[in-house]
């Protein structure tokens, strides 16, 4: 089982119940090998991404407060190699990001091609915590769901796939997952009192959610919905779906640009050269 895209110009409405685990996905045991087996799979295509060189990836996290992103990477992408890994986390633009476009931030941690590249939140915050909070005019951000699109569409173009996740968690979850946070010493340092200003503006960050994903799930970068109270089932099914886009990248290892069989000999002829494999039987 794996995600489908919200539909480009769908109308998404955010009910806590698309929060809960969907029918279908494996349960207890099952669902822990389901999962290890799409991340050694995501893991040897991100390797194989690498390899080829054609082609990168842009993996986009969202979701509001104590939904599991950074879960997500230590679980997920913990399955690849930090080689072809970046990783980039977006907080509160600095004075210099302010003296620029909203994007200019973000272009410069987009992965180059063979790179996979996650986004912990993303440019996204500009049309959520900027629209919310009320820190730019409402004509200000609602010009930036097309830039948004415009800008997704040149790192397609580049050969950037893009993908985008929202976790969803509803309101009862979070405010569980926040007073653990709070009740666990070795958790505290997670918790940030405006997480309770931004609960308290539940509704109007819903909205903004909406918007967000109507607007801009398109064929080139499209936007998934992760029901994400259970994080088990939230790994599962972002590995899946990850796994399929990578997949749909026909990745190949390249060819090599030197004889094979003249530095075969040549490490076995020197000096201290390994002992020839025994035959293996096909």
């Amino acid at each position: 089982m794996h995600l489908d895209p919200i539909a480009h110009n769908a109308r998404v409405r955010l009910p806590d119940k698309l929060a809960h685990p969907p029918r279908g996905v494996p349960e207890g045991l099952e669902l822990e090998e389901a999962t290890a087996r799409a991340l050694d799979r995501v893991g040897d295509l991100q390797q194989r991404l690498y390899a080829d060189g054609r082609y990168g990836m842009l993996v986009v996290l969202q979701g509001r407060d104590a939904s599991g992103k950074d879960g997500t990477i230590r679980k997920v992408f913990g399955a690849c190699s930090p080689l072809g890994l970046h990783i980039a986390a977006f907080g509160v633009p600095s004075t210099i990001e302010r003296g620029h476009d909203f994007l200019w931030r973000v272009h410069q941690q987009v992965p180059g091609l063979r790179y996979l590249g996650v986004f912990n939140r993303s440019h996204y915050e500009d049309v959520l915590v900027a629209r919310v909070r009320g820190l730019v005019p409402k004509k200000v951000w609602k010009a930036r769901y097309d830039q948004i699109n415009a800008f997704e569409a040149t790192l397609t173009a580049a050969g950037i796939s893009v993908l985008k996740f929202f976790l969803h968690v509803s309101r009862e979850e979070q405010g569980r997952r926040l007073l653990e946070r709070l009740d666990e010493p070795e958790k505290r340092w997670k918790f940030d009192p405006g997480d309770l200003d931004d609960r308290d503006r539940w509704d109007d960050y819903t909205e903004a959610y909406e918007d967000a994903l109507s607007r801009c799930s398109t064929p080139d970068a499209p936007w998934f919905l992760v029901p994400a109270d259970d994080k088990r089932v939230r790994d599962y099914l972002i590995a899946r779906t990850l796994q399929r886009a990578l997949k749909g990248l026909d990745l190949r290892y390249p060819e090599p640009d030197y004889d094979v069989a003249e530095c075969r000999a040549r490490l076995l002829a020197g000096k201290g050269a390994p002992p020839e494999p025994a035959d293996v039987a096909p």
